[in-house]
């Protein structure tokens, strides 16, 4: 690849706002420093996915951004943007298609804003790309295309996310949890659904999995965030409450320093998936309604489970047809498998 940005060494990147898709954003961010060495990289985004940039060292400094999801704040974000004229940047990224996202950089006075034309934010970037779906089918492949001149082809090979976790706070995690780790290799389960149910195996399967690993002598941890309490703790009861319940208990950084620990890990199609491939985890990855070529775990590690049923994927929240048969057809044992729990 040719160096693009020796003369531009401050960018600012407009960061997703999904979990998984600010892990898939560090392809771009590697790629930056692939062209160029010396570039320094801010990412902008929600304050909670600060603790997963704090675990890139491409990243020089995380900025929380203070606005509420679909809040507009039309004077709020230029009075921010200016604040951040001092910082010199460049040139701005923008990951985000919103009209609103690209007024920040606007009022920054930052001279090259790239991004999609989104919602016609045309004079709010004046470096627009075009997006083609099918040439770029990938959430990630969009992201790296943001990241290269108007002349430079999307490489085969993208850099693959890698986050680097802090072991001695997965310690002092357990520790404040009154959790002592028994030696035992340990089974992560991810049962959470962001999006919807639609993307969740079921609680009962993901239970067969947990029990079968309890059998090997495995440890199993169930992560997952306060709105999957419930599907936790019913995984919990089936398993006679042999397993760690850390449904609400961790937040985002403790979680992905305890994810680090374990020895494989079981997701639906979320954000904690993509962290677990980031780790470069062993990863059974499982696909209902969404699409795994839109959005796979970028590891060799990981193993997708997807039927391809007709009906999927339909990207819907709940399945419209009421059986979510390309999630309740993907049996336990296939996926146990994979996890060789017996070895």
């Amino acid at each position: 690849m040719t160096a693009q940005y020796s003369s531009q060494e401050k960018i600012l990147v407009l960061g997703p706002s999904w979990v998984g898709d600010m892990v898939l954003a560090q392809s771009l961010f590697k790629t930056l420093k692939a062209n160029n060495p010396n570039c320094e990289i801010d990412v902008a985004a929600p304050a909670w996915t600060l603790p997963l940039l704090e675990r890139m060292p491409e990243v020089h400094e995380g900025i929380a951004l203070p606005f509420k999801h679909g809040q507009l704040a039309l004077g709020e974000r230029i009075r921010f943007g200016r604040q951040l004229r001092k910082k010199g940047y460049a040139q701005a990224i923008l990951l985000t298609n919103s009209l609103k996202s690209a007024i920040l950089p606007f009022a920054a006075n930052i001279p090259t804003r790239t991004g999609f034309l989104g919602e016609k934010r045309y004079g709010l970037l004046n470096d627009i790309r075009p997006l083609d779906k099918k040439k770029l089918p990938r959430t990630v492949d969009r992201f790296v295309t943001l990241g290269l001149s108007k002349t430079q082809t999307l490489p085969t090979d993208l850099p693959i996310p890698h986050i680097i976790a802090n072991p001695e706070n997965a310690i002092a995690t357990l520790k404040r949890l009154n959790h002592v780790p028994s030696g035992s290799k340990i089974l992560g389960l991810c049962p959470g659904a962001e999006y919807g149910e639609a993307k969740r195996w079921p609680a009962e399967y993901y239970a067969e999995v947990a029990n079968e690993a309890l059998a090997n002598e495995w440890s199993v941890w169930l992560f997952g965030s306060e709105k999957d309490i419930p599907v936790i703790q019913q995984i919990n009861q089936l398993t006679n409450r042999q397993c760690l319940d850390l449904g609400g208990k961790t937040k985002l950084g403790e979680a992905v320093d305890l994810m680090s620990l374990c020895s494989a890990i079981v997701s639906n199609d979320s954000g904690l998936m993509h962290v677990a491939a980031a780790l470069d985890k062993p990863l059974s990855a499982i696909y209902g309604s969404s699409d795994p070529h839109h959005t796979p775990p970028m590891s060799s590690k990981a193993v997708v489970h997807y039927l391809n049923l007709e009906c999927s994927p339909c990207f819907k929240r709940e399945c419209p047809l009421g059986h979510l048969n390309c999630l309740k057809h993907l049996y336990p044992d296939r996926i146990a498998r994979t996890l060789n729990l017996a070895s």
